[in-house]
C-alpha cells in the first residue's frame, strides 16, 4: 500500500488496481477479473450484462444475505426463492429443477439463476449447471463468502457465466469494502468495466449514452487487496483450524452439530456455524446467543431466509422449510482468523454452560 501512496495513484484507477485484478484472476483460475466497490455491485453488473429487464424472474437461493435478491429488484426483476439442501445448506438442485420445469410449462424462462456458496461452502455445481443448461438459463455464482474454497478441485468463482466475490471487512480477506466480478468472457468483463465507471463514452468531455454506475475499486484499496491475497492460504487454514477446534471442544454436546462439509469440496470455513436442537440441548439457539452476549462475545443467527423477509413477503418460494429450520436453530460462532486457542476454549465453555440436557440437574 505504501507504493500506491508514494506513487500518488490513490484513486480511482492505477497500476495496483490492474495488478490486483490479474492476481485475483490467477488465484481463482478465471481468465478475467474486475475489481469493484462491493460484491453487490458485481451481482448487479452480472444481471445487467445478462440483459435482465423489469418483469423478469431471477431464481436464487433462499438462505442468503439480502444482497443476492436485492440486485434483481434494482433492475425491476422479481426474485424467486429456492430452498436449501439439508446436507449442504446450499441451493437444492432438485428443487431448482422443479422450479424450472414449472416455469417452462407456464411459458416462462427465468432470466438467471443465482447460486450462493454459503458460509464458504460451494454449492453443487455439477448438478446446478446441468439443470441450468437443460433449461437454457444462465447461472451466476455468488461466491461472496467463498474465496479460497473449492469444488471438486476447482476454485470457487469459476462456475456459470459470472462469479462474484466480496472483500467486505468481515470476509476472509478484505479491502475494507470491495468486491469483484470474474468471468471467462473477456468482452463481458470489459462491458462491465465500462458500466462500472459511469459508462463514460470515449470523448474529451464527459459524454454518456448508457446508464452507468460508480462501482470501481480504488487503486489504494486494490493495494490492500494485493497484500491480503498473499495471506489467503494462511487465512483459509486458520479458519479451518478454528472449525476443527470447535468440533473437538463441542463434540459431546447433545443436539449441537457443526455445519456439514460436503464431500465434493473444501470450504474456507469463513464462519463456523452450528445448529442447536432445543429438545436435546435443553435450550434454544437464542439462549446460547444471549449467554455469549452476556460475556461480551458476539454471535449471530444464520441468515434469515429471503421468503421470511418483510421486503420479500409474497414472493414465490419453492420449499422453504429447510431454510426456516436452519434459521431457527443455527448460530454463527466467532470465527476471526486471529482467534487464539484460549479464546475458543472460553467461547466453548460458555456454550457448554448453557447446555441443559434432559435429566440434568
Amino acid at each position: 500500500m505504501s507504493d500506491a501512496v508514494a506513487s500518488n495513484w490513490i484513486a480511482p484507477v492505477g497500476p495496483e488496481l490492474e495488478a490486483f485484478e490479474r492476481e485475483l484472476a490467477t488465484t481463482v483460475d478465471v481468465p478475467h477479473a474486475l475489481a469493484l466497490a462491493s460484491g453487490t455491485a458485481g451481482l448487479h453488473l452480472a444481471l445487467r450484462l445478462l440483459g435482465v429487464a423489469p418483469g423478469d424472474e431471477i431464481v436464487c437461493s433462499d438462505l442468503t444475505f439480502v444482497a443476492t435478491a436485492n440486485v434483481a429488484t434494482y433492475l425491476g426483476a422479481r426474485p424467486v426463492f429456492v430452498d436449501a439442501d439439508p446436507t449442504t445448506w446450499n441451493l437444492d438442485p432438485h428443487l431448482l429443477r422443479e422450479e424450472l420445469v414449472e416455469a417452462a410449462s407456464a411459458g416462462r424462462r427465468p432470466a438467471a439463476v443465482i447460486a450462493v456458496d454459503l458460509y464458504g461452502q460451494s454449492a453443487d455445481y455439477d448438478a446446478i449447471e446441468a439443470v441450468c443448461a437443460e433449461f437454457d438459463v444462465p447461472l451466476i455464482e455468488d461466491a461472496a463468502e467463498a474465496l479460497g474454497s473449492s469444488y471438486r478441485g476447482r476454485p470457487t468463482g469459476g462456475f456459470g457465466r459470472f462469479g462474484v466475490f466480496s472483500f467486505n471487512g468481515n470476509k476472509i480477506i478484505t479491502t475494507s469494502g470491495g468486491g469483484a466480478l470474474v468471468s471467462a468472457d473477456g468482452e463481458a468483463i470489459e462491458r462491465a468495466r465500462h458500466l462500472a465507471a459511469h459508462a463514460k463514452d470515449p470523448a474529451p468531455h464527459y459524454e454518456h449514452s448508457t446508464l452507468g454506475y460508480n462501482y470501481r475499486l480504488s487503486n489504494l484499496l486494490a493495494a490492500v487487496g494485493r497484500g491480503q491475497l498473499r495471506v489467503l492460504p494462511e487465512r483459509v487454514e486458520a479458519r479451518r483450524a478454528i472449525a476443527r477446534r470447535y468440533a473437538e471442544l463441542l463434540a459431546d454436546l447433545p443436539g449441537l452439530e457443526l455445519m456439514p462439509e460436503a464431500d465434493y469440496g473444501r470450504s474456507n470455513r469463513w464462519l463456523t456455524c452450528v445448529t442447536i436442537e432445543p429438545a436435546r440441548f435443553g435450550v434454544d439457539r437464542e439462549a446460547v446467543r444471549l449467554a455469549l452476549e452476556a460475556e461480551n462475545i458476539e454471535s449471530r443467527p444464520l441468515w434469515k431466509p429471503m421468503h421470511l423477509q418483510p421486503l420479500y413477503a409474497g414472493h414465490r418460494v419453492r420449499g422453504g422449510a429447510v431454510a426456516e429450520r436452519l434459521f431457527e436453530t443455527g448460530l454463527c460462532l466467532p470465527s476471526g482468523s486471529a482467534l487464539r486457542d484460549r479464546d475458543l476454549e472460553r467461547i466453548a465453555a460458555i456454550v457448554r454452560s448453557a447446555c441443559r440436557p434432559r435429566g440434568s440437574a
